[in-house]
């Protein structure tokens, strides 16, 4: 019988295990290895950062059924205070999820370390600045919490908590107890799934506000954390299938406040038909609002503020951390220009991570902290290749 691509990337995840999310160091490369690179924040706030499992009692695993209660990982993305240099920086993958990640794009898993992010582990988080927003993310199908960190922890660094979030069975993570999940080709999870998982995130999310702590094995949370959360002012953004999710999300939990998708293809069954009274931002570049598609009809549903910044001559992964890390790949397995182009399109990978910093944080600064923010006001984008639509 044929193995699900599931039990292939669980093999594979098995054999390249090195440890659970609560080693207390990120694991450092093997001599010889190359690491990959992020781009740093350009916000002048240290970045902390901590992983939460997550036990929801009201549902059942998909899988296990009432055997088991639905879980999944998330991480915390935070202003810290300047003596977060000293903690640990936090891996953008653990060794073994990368491996699965990998093979699954058909890389080879040993190729290079994952890379370093700006977030250092358990760091005190910075209670000067008041209590900040909170923005929850949702990823694509077949990724991660951490695929789009070069947004997150520029959030992070600009004052804002991030709460990026696994949607199990279609993520590559990892659990405290070493247990490994991947994606796979035998359970359909839907843009609703990832949608499901945010109201029981923000409910969690309000117990640490007010002092409780929701990890499933009470971790010892950074100093502070609990403070500077503010649950008065919440936004969401997703990537790809997260983007829909945004959406979905949004329509089921007015607590969300403003939404931003990553190329989302707005595409889900029953398809979306309700309103949107809160200010939506879609940032498109493979799923544009083409007549007939899904994100055309998705448009007419945005009621409130709504905006649309197309990127030309790139691709979906022009607004995800893959293309930064995809040349990277390029020049460690020799792959053609060709290939690479048909992974992250002819935009610049340099010019996609400068949008990618600005038009969120503008966004956010917009709608959640009313900070006027001129470059909505304008049809003529201050960088080159985009195009933006009211």
């Amino acid at each position: 019988m044929t193995l699900s691509r599931r039990r292939l990337l669980a093999a594979t995840l098995a054999a390249g295990a090195a440890g659970s999310l609560t080693a207390a160091c990120p694991a450092s490369a093997a001599p010889g290895r190359a690491r990959f690179t992020l781009p740093a924040p350009t916000g002048p706030y240290r970045v902390g950062t901590v992983s939460l499992h997550l036990i929801d009692t009201s549902r059942p695993d998909r899988v296990a059924g009432r055997a088991r209660h639905h879980e999944l990982m998330a991480s915390i993305w935070y202003p810290a205070t300047p003596d977060a240099r000293r903690c640990p920086a936090a891996v953008w993958l653990p060794d073994a999820p990368m491996r699965g990640l990998l093979a699954n794009s058909g890389f080879p898993v040993d190729v290079a370390a994952s890379p370093l992010t700006a977030g250092r582990e358990g760091a005190t988080a910075l209670r000067a600045l008041g209590r900040r927003p909170v923005i929850v993310f949702s990823h694509g199908s077949y990724g991660h919490r951490g695929e789009t960190t070069v947004i997150v922890q520029e959030l992070a660094s600009r004052g804002y908590v991030v709460v990026t979030v696994d949607t199990t069975y279609d993520a590559f993570t990892e659990f405290p107890d070493g247990r490994l999940g991947v994606p796979g080709d035998d359970l359909s999870t839907t843009p609703r799934d990832h949608a499901a998982d945010i109201p029981f995130v923000l409910d969690r999310i309000e117990d640490l506000a007010a002092g409780r702590n929701p990890d499933a094995e009470h971790r010892r949370l950074p100093a502070g954390l609990a403070e500077i959360l503010d649950m008065r002012r919440i936004g969401m953004f997703g990537f790809s299938k997260g983007g829909t999710a945004t959406a979905l999300a949004m329509i089921d939990d007015r607590r969300i406040r403003a939404g931003l998708s990553l190329d989302g293809p707005m595409q889900c069954q029953p398809p979306i038909a309700a309103d949107i009274d809160r200010p939506f931002l879609m940032m498109t570049a493979d799923f544009t609002r083409v007549g007939g598609s899904s994100a055309a009809d998705f448009w007419t549903h945005l009621h409130g503020w709504r905006r649309d910044l197309q990127i030309d001559d790139g691709t979906e992964l022009s607004c995800s951390d893959a293309v930064w890390l995809l040349p990277q790949m390029a020049r460690l397995t020799g792959m053609t220009n060709q290939d690479l182009t048909g992974w992250i399109g002819m935009f610049r990978p340099s010019l996609a991570v400068k949008i990618q910093q600005t038009y969120p944080l503008a966004f956010f600064d917009l709608h959640l902290r009313h900070r006027r923010q001129p470059l909505f006001d304008s049809s003529r984008p201050p960088f080159p290749g985009v195009h933006l639509t009211a």
